[in-house]
């Protein structure tokens, strides 16, 4: 299989450390309720992806993967400062420096790129748990073990929270995003407060929404650019200046992702999809969390 001959790009987070603007993720489908055996075809799937040119790797303490990813940073042969790796903690109400020595000790690796807290409802209202964990996130960024800090699926009463005691600010938040979940005013929101946003589950349109409204103009949009309608999800992402997350098992639908850094969508075009997408919605995470009409 040719390698298409591109290279991701990075952009700058508001703390000025740069950020390849596609991740590799190892949850989704390859994440386990449980730890248990190692999982060799994630292993190789992320070896696969590093040779590809994937150098932003996104892991989580509840995926239960951590150590294959560790596993992979090793075997690639890719020098460690040329990563950038996420990982993230699973509850604000941990104690998340211990949780953050066990990911570093998992991982078998000296710091992370930008290390997250996963979410924020464990809390349950009380701003103090939000404050306290930011607090220990400040310490592990000051300490050089993660280089940026940020968040994972805030709303902007739980960053309101945060920032009435941050000293720094969040460089990022992490949040489910794709036409069919634009989340009203949380993006203006974040541009305001510079926090930049990184998308996961970006491609729901066509991998469990597919009988949304979308279907047939991303059909056509990926019949003029010559790719597929994930990828031009993928480029409505990266067009508002968002972070995409995405994965597969897959060579060649790894190096057919690359294609997106290779056009752009036309500004009509991004606000077509954006206003399509308004007219349906689709939550694919957190349905235990948010009644099935929340558009936040």
């Amino acid at each position: 299989m040719a390698k298409l001959d591109v290279s991701i790009p990075k952009t700058k987070l508001p703390d000025g450390n740069e950020i390849p603007v596609i991740g590799y993720g190892t949850g989704t489908a390859w994440y386990k309720s449980q730890p248990g055996d190692i999982d060799q075809k994630l292993i190789d799937a992320t070896k696969t992806a590093i040779k590809l040119g994937y150098y932003h790797l996104d892991g989580a303490e509840v995926y239960n993967t951590e150590v294959e990813l560790g596993k992979a940073i090793k075997e690639s042969g890719v020098s460690r400062e040329k990563l950038f790796v996420t990982t993230k903690c699973t509850q604000v109400s941990s104690n998340v420096q211990e949780h953050f020595d066990e990911s570093l000790k998992k991982l078998g690796l000296e710091y992370v790129d930008l290390y997250l807290l996963h979410q924020p409802f464990d809390a349950k209202g009380d701003k103090r748990v939000i404050q306290q964990a930011w607090a220990t996130m400040e310490a592990i960024q000051s300490s050089g073990k993660a280089k940026s800090i940020g968040v994972s699926n805030f709303l902007k009463e739980h960053l309101d929270v945060l920032l009435e005691t941050a000293k720094a600010r969040p460089a990022i938040n992490q949040i489910e995003y794709h036409p069919y979940l634009q989340h009203g005013d949380l993006v203006a929101y974040h541009k305001n407060n510079d926090i930049r946003i990184s998308a996961y589950a970006p491609q729901i349109p066509v991998t469990k929404a597919t009988e949304g409204p979308l279907t047939p103009y991303l059909e056509g949009l990926a019949k003029k650019y010559a790719v597929n309608p994930g990828e031009i999800l993928l480029r409505w992402v990266l067009d508002q200046d968002i972070i995409a997350i995405t994965t597969s098992s897959k060579e060649q639908r790894m190096s057919d992702m690359l294609r997106i850094v290779t056009f752009n969508l036309t500004p009509k075009e991004l606000e077509e999809i954006s206003n399509i997408g308004n007219q349906y919605h689709f939550r694919a995470f957190w349905g235990h969390i948010f009644d099935k009409n929340d558009k936040r």
